[in-house]
């Protein structure tokens, strides 16, 4: 009976260690889990310290590249502010530039006036010419003289144009910021140079159409006077083409009038 119970009691105890043992491979498994599981967390952990370092690198090669661009924005900076003081000297200059020119264009202006009131002058003359056939002769001396006149106001002209392509060469060369202020100059020179045409066309048609008719008339008047008419038919055709100049000369004067209307029609068109 003690036999059996120490048997049954061994087989107790041996149960129980089996269970124990049991117990024991499965702390086994789980501690070598759980050493997988630490050593793949070490993987894990040098892979993120290899990225960090990786990181860190990038980061202190950004860190150069921005301080590269710092110098750089510095030296850029600095070349701004050149740029802006030679900007400032050319607008300095521009306004100098601009200042010459208003100048010049009331110095036109006064030009053009005195002009204008020499050509009423001129037109007043012609209708007392028409008025006063006997005061041709005076009437003429006064308009060359006037012409004279005209032909001293063109020179100086031409001088003041030549003045002025000399000032835009050298306005070219200063700054590509001129270049509004030139094509108002070349409007201005391109209206002057129509202009002294006109002065030409003008001189050339007073010196053709105007001798022509007067030549005639003076030499028939030195016929009259000298009493070289024979009878009543030659005396009637003296008289024809005495009117036959004069009507020439009148139609000269309108032709002239309408003449320099154009001319100062264009010019307002060329300074709008």
């Amino acid at each position: 009976m003690e036999k059996r119970i120490k048997k049954e009691a061994l087989i107790i105890v041996n149960r129980e260690l089996a269970f124990q043992n049991l117990e024991k491979e499965k702390r086994a498994a789980e501690l070598i889990i759980a050493n997988n599981e630490l050593a793949f967390q070490n993987l894990e952990k040098e892979k993120r310290a290899a990225e960090l370092i990786i990181a860190n690198k990038e980061l202190a090669f950004q860190n150069q590249e921005k301080e590269k661009r710092a110098a750089e924005l510095i030296i850029a900076n600095e070349e701004l502010i050149f740029q802006n003081l030679e900007k400032e000297k050319r607008a300095a200059e521009l306004i100098i530039a601009n200042k010459e020119l208003v100048f010049q264009n009331l110095e036109k202006e006064k030009r053009a006036a005195e002009l204008i009131i020499a050509n009423k002058e001129l037109v007043f003359q012609n209708l007392e010419k028409e008025k006063r056939a006997a005061e041709l002769i005076i009437a003429n001396k006064e308009l060359a003289f006037q012409n004279q006149e005209k032909e001293k106001r063109a020179a100086e002209l031409i001088i003041a144009n030549r003045e002025l392509l000399f000032q835009n060469d050298e306005k070219e060369k200063r700054s590509a910021e001129l270049i509004l202020v030139n094509q108002e100059l070349k409007k201005a020179e391109e209206y002057q140079i129509e202009y002294i045409k006109g002065l030409e066309e003008m001189m050339f048609m007073t010196s053709h159409k105007v001798r022509q008719p007067i030549a005639n008339i003076l030499g028939l008047s030195y016929l009259l006077h000298q009493q070289s008419v024979n009878s009543p038919d030659e005396l009637e055709e003296s008289l024809d083409y005495i009117k036959q100049s004069a009507l020439s000369l009148d139609a000269f004067t309108k032709e002239l009038t309408e003449f320099i209307f154009n001319l100062g029609e264009k010019g307002k068109i060329a300074f709008k």
